[in-house]
């Protein structure tokens, strides 16, 4: 793998996670190092740090936070 490649993965700890644990893109990237934009994507899609999951983590908690509001209105209203 190119020195610049393998230096921008290392500045970046969420990259270095990411190819232990898919180790298949180390060969992708020895063949076609212009592909790292590619690899930032997957990793980035890997450990849902895309704007869709963070909408959707946001949403699961304000329907966790309704749900505990509505559970609270319901004990207080059978006291």
């Amino acid at each position: 793998m190119r020195k610049e490649v393998i230096e921008y993965i290392h500045s970046k700890q969420d990259l270095k996670d990411f190819i232990r644990v898919q180790p298949v893109w180390y060969r992708i990237l020895s063949k076609n190092p212009h592909w790292l934009d590619k690899f930032e994507a997957a990793s980035i899609n890997h450990f849902e740090k895309t704007v869709h999951h963070q909408v959707q983590r946001f949403s699961n908690g304000v329907q966790m936070a309704s749900m505990m509001m509505q559970m609270f209105q319901a004990m207080n209203d059978s006291k």
